[in-house]
């Protein structure tokens, strides 16, 4: 389990609950960021809200193309047959993994898989490990070779 104190952890918990909020209520990032801020008030640590709002826009603008690359990558799974809180996972790492770039592959994967773990039921992380290996497997590795 990652550290509380960990910034940018705490920054995507942050992009997470408020990308759910946008979902939901069709907020703008304001009020959805500052509704999650209410809501992990409780949970200690500071936070990159560089990072924050860097994910939330970057989901936002590029998530008819996230989406398409999650339908592709776990096929037997429809976009609305998806836990909710499991494609917001999704959608984050995706976008950090083939459009933020700012983060090494191994570090998206292993944040995807804390949030699923600490948002999600009991086998929501294997699901998001195993779309993301996929992802990894058609869309990064082919670059490299």
């Amino acid at each position: 389990m990652k550290s509380f104190a960990d910034p940018r952890h705490t920054s995507r918990k942050l992009a997470l609950t408020s990308i759910f909020c946008w979902l939901f209520t069709e907020t703008d990032k304001q009020d959805a960021i500052m509704l999650s801020k209410d809501l992990l008030e409780e949970q200690p640590g500071e936070q990159d809200t560089e990072l924050t709002e860097y994910i939330f826009e970057g989901v936002k603008s590029h998530i008819n193309e996230i989406d398409k690359v999650i339908e592709e990558s776990a096929p037997e799974w429809p976009i609305d047959k998806i836990a909710k809180i499991d494609l917001v996972v999704l959608r984050i790492a995706v976008f950090e993994l083939l459009f933020g770039k700012k983060a090494p592959v191994k570090v998206v994967v292993d944040e995807a898989v804390e949030l699923a773990k600490e948002f999600g039921n009991d086998t929501s992380h294997k699901f998001v490990n195993g779309v993301l290996g996929t992802v990894i497997g058609n869309y990064l590795e082919k670059k490299d070779e």
